[in-house]
């Protein structure tokens, strides 16, 4: 019954949101202004103006909100299309596209879409804890490959050793919700290369589900390759919650290739999943906001100087730690083998990370820098002090 495997799952459930609850009960004992909330990735600062602006434009807006087309509105779609190809040597059209509740709805409607009873989704950790949880939502399971080995970057031989029969997708999430890590065009075309020879050997094509809520937020001329362009099968899913500092939205789109084999029927089954699920279709207004600042995005130099400011004041104290391309998150070495006795001492400070082992990589820790600048400065002192009693 779902009542005890629930209280299962429950338990075992995001570290994130535990550690979140644990600065809200410590912010009430010592004030929130003597509490370091790295926890959680909710952007606190607002949306660009001109999302303000398009959402009082269409409020008024005769017919907003009524029902449409469960994919979404067909002009939203093409805007988001021809945002696409400015970019991308894939071109696609706005049937392509279906507007969905957040990356979150995204990756539910295409795992539905894909998964049959046991069969497999290769994740590569650090991973985002949600995606066991959303293929067993659909019969599914994980398959997880390490990359802490290789510095957060998986590789294609790695992969190769977990391809089987049961295999039939592979996500990545680059940049890397927890390590920061951006994949190379170098590395998707070594992960496409051991999915093209596989299917040449087995018969079995794989799809590979790009999930990209962090593509904006990237530091140093960094560039994300297209993963259209690199592989056929290829299903990209993302949200404007980063992007556009709307996490509480829940706002976003998936992109079928259309280089895949009966791609409009993929296309089709999964518009009939978004009703199915209980999504029906994503907001009517937040659509038309998304479509109109496609262009938009957050001030990314915020992120990139309080990422410098931890980074090296980090490194200083002996913290190992990979400098992240991307996102508003570090993910260090722990002091400790045991991230989670590791991340009870820092509460002695009033410091709040999230284990390593809620993302499959025990051992490491993640900080999450998408707080007020103050903050992150104040919160120095209780770092240093934190290393001095783990002599570092």
């Amino acid at each position: 019954m779902f009542w005890v495997e629930g209280k299962e799952k429950v338990i075992n459930s995001s570290w994130i949101r535990k550690m979140f609850e644990e600065g809200e009960k410590l912010a009430k004992i010592h004030g929130a202004e003597n509490v370091f909330n790295f926890s959680l990735g909710n952007p606190y600062k607002e949306p660009p103006k001109k999302v303000k602006e398009s959402v009082s434009k269409f409020m008024e807006q005769e017919g907003i909100h009524k029902y449409m087309t469960n994919a979404g509105f067909v002009d939203v779609r093409e805007q988001i299309a021809e945002h696409f190809n400015k970019e991308s040597l894939t071109k696609i059209q706005g049937k392509n596209i279906i507007m969905t509740s957040g990356a979150a709805g995204g990756l539910n409607i295409i795992l539905k879409s894909l998964l049959n009873k046991d069969e497999e989704v290769v994740v590569f950790a650090p991973y985002f804890v949600e995606y066991g949880f959303y293929a067993q939502n659909h019969g599914g399971k994980i398959k997880v490959v390490d990359t802490c080995h290789n510095n957060f970057i998986p590789r294609g031989e790695d992969l190769k050793a977990v391809l089987n029969d049961k295999t039939k997708a592979v996500i990545i999430n680059s940049p890397n919700n927890p390590s920061g890590a951006l994949y190379s065009k170098k590395t998707i075309e070594e992960l496409a290369t051991a999915l093209v020879n596989w299917e040449k050997e087995s018969g079995k094509k794989v799809f590979l589900i790009s999930d990209e809520p962090y593509t904006e937020i990237v530091y140093d001329k960094h560039k994300v390759p297209k993963i259209m362009d690199c592989y056929p099968n290829t299903i990209v899913t993302t949200s404007f919650s980063k992007s556009l500092g709307l996490a509480g939205q829940r706002i976003g789109y998936v992109i079928i290739s259309p280089n895949i084999e009966d791609s409009e029927l993929l296309t089709d089954i999964m518009v009939f999943c978004n009703r199915t699920l209980g999504f029906v279709s994503a907001s009517a207004l937040w659509q038309k906001v998304a479509g109109d600042c496609i262009g938009e995005k957050v001030d990314i130099s915020d992120y990139q100087e309080k990422r410098d400011i931890i980074f090296e004041h980090l490194t200083s104290l002996g913290f190992e730690i990979r400098k992240p391309e991307g996102t508003f998150y570090l993910f260090p070495k722990s002091p400790l083998k045991n991230d989670v006795e590791f991340a009870k001492i820092a509460m002695k400070y009033n410091i709040l990370i999230v284990p390593g082992s809620g993302f499959g990589a025990p051992g490491y820790f993640r900080i999450s820098y998408c707080v007020p600048t103050d903050m992150v400065k104040k919160s120095l002192d209780a770092w240093t002090k934190l290393a001095k009693e783990l002599n570092l």
